[in-house]
């Protein structure tokens, strides 16, 4: 804050939270120390770069004015982050009940006997804000373990449990499948080879009915037998796979 006898001025530095390809405001606050009106001005060394408003004004005895001063969006970031850019804040004392209209330029002439105070201001770019990190629910002190950390990095005991019991779920799962498949194949396996002895068999039978004969009666009742038989394993074989 300056201690000038017309006006406090804060703050004195002009701080810009820097973003390329952004335009950036920061505030003035003008307060009148006096009993009476008092005239105030802006001036920059890069008035192209700024926008002042009111860049010029009035400030009622006893009472404060607001000044919006805006950097205009930048296409290249400045070494080092510094800036060299100036402003001057002048004030005087006016006529009372004087409006903005009323400023003209012969208001800070020295020359013409007007006592003028001038504040410089500087300009100091300042990083952004960060937004705030995430805090892990229950992360704070007394609070419950399952959402914890220790300071070295390793899981407490409710979590390292929890994640033993994760993976070992997921170990048993391929070998489950795993054995699922090799009985699937031992079956299958089976029944191509129950299938191709039912064809051997219905073979045999039609060879020994086509050569006749007594015996063949009881021949056929045997193999008929068998291929009953073998039907059943095959019935009981489809069933399981």
């Amino acid at each position: 804050m300056s201690t000038g006898e017309l006006l406090s001025i804060e703050p004195l530095e002009l701080k810009f939270p820097f973003e390329l390809k952004k335009q950036i405001s920061c505030s003035l606050q003008l307060s009148n120390k006096t009993d009476s009106y008092v005239a105030f001005k802006v001036k920059t060394t890069n008035p192209k770069k700024y926008c002042v408003r009111p860049n010029t004004g009035i400030v009622l005895p006893r009472s404060t004015c607001d000044v919006i001063v805006t950097m205009q969006a930048q296409k290249e970031a400045p070494l080092d982050m510094q800036c060299k850019d100036k402003f001057l804040l002048q004030s005087v004392k006016t006529n009372d009940g004087a409006t903005p209209k009323d400023i003209t330029p012969e208001v800070f002439n020295k020359d013409a006997g007007h006592v003028v105070e001038e504040c410089k201001l500087r300009v100091v770019y300042v990083s952004p804000p960060q937004p705030p990190s995430p805090v892990p629910e229950g992360s704070e002190e007394g609070s419950s373990p399952r959402a914890s950390v220790t300071e070295n990095g390793n899981l407490n005991g409710s979590e390292f449990s929890n994640a033993a019991k994760g993976l070992s779920e997921q170990i048993e799962v391929p070998k489950r499948s795993a054995e699922e498949n090799a009985l699937i194949k031992k079956l299958s396996e089976e029944k191509s080879n129950a299938l191709q002895t039912n064809k051997r068999l219905r073979q045999e039978l039609e060879l020994l009915r086509n050569q006749g004969g007594k015996s063949h009666g009881g021949v056929s009742i045997i193999v008929v037998i068998i291929i009953g038989l073998i039907g059943l394993l095959l019935g009981y074989l489809m069933k399981k796979s």
